[in-house]
């Protein structure tokens, strides 16, 4: 990967797109994160579907941290 840094919020609205570009000579995939105030395009070429996969599971495991935060909190505050 080329270096870049990049941050934006995730928000209910959050829109994601999968266009696969079939070219016969450089085929691709493009993955779409896209929200008002920010899109990001994550262009994969053909062999690297376990990038994706990766991608996939920190999302995965991101999500499963949120949903314990979120019952941290809830808990929190009936105590």
């Amino acid at each position: 990967m080329n270096s870049l840094s990049v941050s934006g919020h995730l928000r209910p609205d959050t829109r994601t797109r999968v266009t696969p570009f079939p070219d016969s000579t450089r085929p691709f995939v493009s993955l779409r994160i896209e929200g008002d105030d920010i899109e990001i395009a994550l262009l994969v070429r053909p062999g690297l579907a376990d990038a994706l996969r990766a991608l996939a599971a920190a999302a995965t495991e991101a999500a499963a941290a949120l949903d314990t935060l979120t019952t941290d909190a809830t808990e929190a505050t009936r105590s």
